[in-house]
């Protein structure tokens, strides 16, 4: 009877809660308290609270008993999951390590201030085709130094293929060749790359045939990975065709993603159109049909997706260049891109020659009223665009960009900067409107020190949900966080990212939706949004009050095969 009782009292004392339990107490290392919670998957807000330990999602809902080590007050505010960028060059195989790049011992740089400022947690990295090689090295590099966000790592198509055909790499590559880039790929995969970017309008992919990129793709599937292809055209025609020397027909936008629908049908593997868009005056409006072939792919079972930047504009730095570069930069002569030039003029054919071009050129960057001059000698021209010179000097826009060079700085190619808005907001609206197109900013890591930068350097995420959202409304503010954090995390695969929902990793954003704004211009691009509260990347601040914390927090998410921490 005695031991009876006493094995009674030890399984009651076992049973027995704690003092902070029987009080009804749940412990966090972070709540997050009275926020708006949009969970990222397109549902309307709800009323919740977030715990948060081990830097991970364990606890959504009411939670007026919690305690926990840090208590963010989210009253008022909305709390969204970390934002995805897909598409991001905060490292790739062209950056110098130590320079604009997150791959460094810069605080400055390896936080990813512009990046996390903007509510992004993760970047996917080592787009249109160039990657570090081997991917193990720059994996290890980014481990050991630490990082602001997490990183996912891409191997190039155009990295593999130089590394198998050297410099002969202006022809299709044989069948032994596309065998062993098939290798570097597997290489790569298992040593922890989350897929394969391409840049077939870009040297040396431009050269490769469809067969060989969806050969490559297949070896994706093993490993659940995905393909980002910055595709061969990006309107009626690619960046490098120059109608005075190159043969009529080259490929449309439309033909670029027919052909990453196929590499997709092909290969099995998912797909991402990146960047998309209809660039030049002459094919605004062809978002439609690029639309219909994606969306009857999908229809067809195609896994194939789009991701697009917020903005009318492309070229990452700003300038934009009317002249082509065969009548500026010939490595046969020694001379500034002015003086080149005139030779060029004197030679009455090459004179007819460059001024073809020259109005294909601002033809493709939007038309000569949408070409603005940013930086040049003549103080009182920036600000104007290239018509309104044009029509100040009584010259066409031609010889009013030929004037510009010959004019300005002579060793600048162009004579200053001039950036060219090239596409139709009808356009961008039409693509953020589709639930298959992510956000993504196409920028990398940016300090005020390095110059002119595109504004989506730090503006990208906010500026969908404020302008494209909110304002223009193409589509829903839930819709907008959709795009930004479940959509991404799906084309990617990630399994535990992107949802607010017990058992994700606790990447969070805590904003003001009512000034919640992108505050980069093209002519004071280092500004950094505004109404972003706290960004927290696996349970731990980037951003804390609005400071940027310049913390690292980041892991490198490899592939499942690679070593994928915590999955």
């Amino acid at each position: 009877m005695k031991r009876t009782v006493l094995t009674l009292a030890l399984a009651l004392a076992v049973a027995a809660p704690s003092a902070s339990e029987a009080q009804g107490i749940e412990a966090f290392d972070m709540l997050i308290h009275g926020g708006r919670v949009l969970d990222g998957t397109g549902n309307p807000w709800f009323r919740a609270d977030i715990g948060v330990s081990d830097g991970r999602i364990v606890a959504v809902g009411i939670l007026d008993n919690a305690r926990a080590e840090r208590v963010v007050d989210a009253t008022g505010r909305y709390v969204s999951p970390g934002f995805i960028d897909i598409h991001s060059h905060a490292d790739d195989g062209s950056a110098r390590i130590g320079g604009s790049t997150i791959r460094t011992d810069s605080i400055h740089r390896k936080a990813a201030p512009n990046v996390v400022s903007q509510g992004v947690t993760t970047v996917v990295v080592n787009h249109d085709g160039r990657s570090p090689w081997p991917i193990r090295d720059q994996r290890s590099i980014l481990e050991r130094q630490g990082v602001g966000p997490n990183v996912m790592l891409m191997v190039g198509h155009g990295t593999v293929r130089r590394e198998v055909m050297g410099d002969d790499f202006q022809r299709p590559a044989t069948d032994a060749e596309v065998l062993e880039m098939q290798r570097l790929v597997r290489q790569a995969l298992e040593e922890g790359a989350i897929g394969m970017s391409a840049g077939l309008e870009y040297v040396p992919g431009r050269w490769s045939t469809t067969d060989e990129v969806a050969r490559l793709a297949e070896e994706l599937v093993a490993f659940d990975g995905v393909y980002i292809s910055h595709e061969r055209s990006e309107g009626a025609d690619p960046m490098w065709f120059w109608p005075s020397q190159d043969d009529p027909g080259p490929p449309t936008l439309q033909d670029a993603v027919m052909e990453t629908i196929e590499i997709g049908r092909h290969s099995g593997a998912r797909v991402v159109a990146s960047h998309i868009k209809a660039k030049g005056a002459h094919f605004w409006g062809s978002s439609g049909s690029a639309i219909q072939l994606i969306q009857r792919a999908r229809d067809e079972g195609v896994r194939v997706w789009a991701d697009q930047y917020p903005y009318a504009t492309s070229g990452s730095d700003g300038n934009t260049r009317l002249i082509p570069a065969w009548a500026t930069l010939s490595r046969d002569i020694d001379a500034p891109p002015a003086e080149q030039l005139r030779m060029v003029l004197a030679d009455p054919a090459r004179n007819a020659m460059v001024r073809q071009d020259i109005q294909h050129e601002i033809r493709r960057r939007g038309g000569a009223d949408r070409v603005v001059i940013f930086e040049y000698p003549r103080e009182e021209w920036v600000g104007r665009n290239l018509q309104e010179v044009a029509n100040e000097r009584g010259v066409d826009p031609v010889q009013m960009a030929i004037d510009l060079q010959l004019e300005g700085d002579p060793e600048r190619r162009g004579g200053g900067r001039l950036r060219g808005f090239s596409m139709s907001e009808l356009d961008v609206e039409n693509y953020a409107a589709q639930p298959w197109v992510a956000t993504a900013s196409d920028g990398g890591i940016a300090v005020e020190s390095d110059g002119s930068v595109h504004p989506r350097y730090y503006g990208t995420f906010p500026r969908k949900i404020r302008r494209y959202a909110m304002t223009a409304g193409a589509l829903s503010v839930e819709a907008a966080i959709r795009s930004q954090t479940s959509l991404p995390a799906r084309i990617m695969g990630l399994p535990d990212r992107g949802e607010i929902r017990v058992g994700n990793w606790a990447d969070l954003v805590v904003f003001d939706m009512a000034t919640i704004t992108d505050e980069a211009t093209f002519f004071e691009p280092h500004q950094h949004a505004s109404g972003i509260d706290h960004v927290i990347v696996n349970g731990e601040f980037a951003v804390k009050d609005g400071q940027i914390l310049y913390t690292l927090p980041g892991q490198v998410i490899a592939s499942q095969r690679g070593g994928r921490p915590g999955s």
